[in-house]
């Protein structure tokens, strides 16, 4: 290797050592029981996405645990809820259908990670189907699972992430504030911006 930035395998194993044998026959084509029982419990997920020329989304998706319905081996349901509309994550999908999902248990130290193909419906009775809180969902991401594994809870142990000992108190991100500071407005428009998604976020889950 001769410079800092790595351009090869050969250059990337030199770094990081040589891949355990047989660790990737903990990856599987389909979702075990193992794994329904994992996205059962999971109230929060990760999906990421591209559009046709790479550029990637990730975006989180939560709702009651088990809100990830497994319609079978193979394929699973996402509900889409209400949200801003930006729609860049659906907008990717409908260009390039390949997605990966990772899926977070609260206090558990792994986590279940799942790549696949995906596609968006608005079939009425799915949307029923995938309701929450007395409303439909508003479309439905269908994936057709590819790969389905478990990863091990490192970078669970290494953030400390379910330890509240050290969480940080009451954190808050203010869009208002962030609107005011990029558009040059005074701290009234900040506060109705904050106003209004915090009603948002109260009327309309």
């Amino acid at each position: 290797m001769t410079s800092n930035t790595i351009q090869s395998m050969a250059e990337l194993r030199e770094v990081i050592g040589e891949e355990i044998p047989g660790l990737h026959e903990k990856n599987m084509d389909h979702v075990d029981h193992f794994a329904r029982e994992f996205i059962e419990k999971s109230p929060f997920i990760v999906l990421s996405t591209a559009d046709e020329v790479g550029r990637m989304d990730a975006s989180p998706k939560g709702d009651a645990p088990g809100f990830v319905e497994v319609l079978d081996e193979r394929t699973l349901l996402i509900p889409d809820r209400p949200g801003n509309k930006l729609a860049y994550g659906h907008q990717n999908i409908l260009s390039n259908p390949n997605v990966g999902i990772l899926f977070i248990v609260p206090n558990t130290r792994e986590t279940l990670r799942i790549n696949g193909r995906a596609e968006l419906s608005c079939e009425p009775d799915l949307l029923q189907q995938l309701a929450a809180r007395d409303k439909p969902a508003t479309l439905a991401i269908r994936v057709f699972v590819d790969e389905c594994f478990f990863h091990c809870g490192k970078a669970m142990l290494r953030s400390k992430l379910w330890d509240s000992n050290t969480w940080q108190e009451n954190y808050r991100v203010s869009f208002g504030e962030i609107f005011a500071a990029r558009k040059t407005v005074g701290p009234d428009i900040a506060q109705s911006i904050d106003q209004h998604i915090e009603a948002d976020y109260r009327d309309n889950l």
